[in-house]
């Protein structure tokens, strides 16, 4: 089928004005993931909140009940007793001043990275390196902690990070089509919840004004903000 074709197929049966509510719009998105791959659903939010006040930023971190399907690539900048740790937790790239000549040389091999906080001076340097790449160690995040094997473990167990864009908007994965409906409604209800529980004090009026689901390869299905409450996502 050609990409057109399979486009129009996907978007079939979706009413674009619609508000649906969220166990609709996860079973209108399962059906339409018909890609070769194993797609990943993708959730959309815009937020009442202008991000370029100190007081309007929206960020945080989330375990996700049953994982996000992908498995993160995790470096750990730590010394010694730390960086044993790391790697019996399983990070699949742990040093210090040699990552840091690595990750400044470019080699940027990870999706996720923590730092002890000793070492955050060095890694402070790979700002314009990390930071575009929003891989930046935060302590906010649990990203900057002695705690390292617990940060990798989580990193690794579906810990989702999450930070609002210039324009107001939260995106994240939040799982794969291949993921049973319950799945993939108790890993959003997590998700949705975070990011209200993350409300800033500046945000005023509608926190959360639209959301919309999709997977990779397949439309958007707008969703009805109300039935993300606590209860109405069962």
């Amino acid at each position: 089928m050609s990409t057109g074709k399979r486009l129009k197929a996907a978007v079939d049966g979706i009413d674009r004005t619609k508000l649906y509510p969220i166990a609709e719009a996860v079973k209108l998105v399962k059906e339409r993931a018909k890609a070769k791959f194993d797609e990943t659903v993708e959730i959309a939010m815009n937020l009442g909140v202008d991000p370029r006040h100190a007081d309007q930023m929206v960020r945080g971190v989330v375990s996700l009940p049953n994982g996000t399907g992908r498995t993160l690539r995790v470096a750990v900048f730590a010394k010694g007793a730390k960086a044993d740790e790391a790697k019996k937790a399983g990070a699949d790239i742990v040093g210090a001043e040699d990552l840091v000549a690595e990750v400044q040389g470019g080699k940027v091999d990870f999706d996720r990275c923590i730092a002890t906080p000793d070492m955050m001076p060095l890694v402070g340097r790979l700002g314009k390196v990390l930071g575009p790449r929003g891989l930046m160690p935060n302590p906010k995040v649990g990203t900057v902690t002695m705690d390292v094997a617990n940060a990798v473990k989580d990193a690794k167990g579906g810990a989702v990070e999450f930070r609002v864009e210039k324009a107001g908007i939260i995106q994240a994965g939040v799982g794969k089509a291949s993921f049973g409906e319950k799945q993939l409604l108790e890993n959003i209800k997590a998700f949705t919840d975070a990011v209200q529980k993350a409300r800033p004090a500046g945000a005023k009026g509608t926190f959360v004004q639209r959301v919309a689901l999709s997977s990779t390869m397949g439309p958007g299905v707008k969703i009805d903000p109300a039935s993300l409450s606590s209860g109405a996502a069962q």
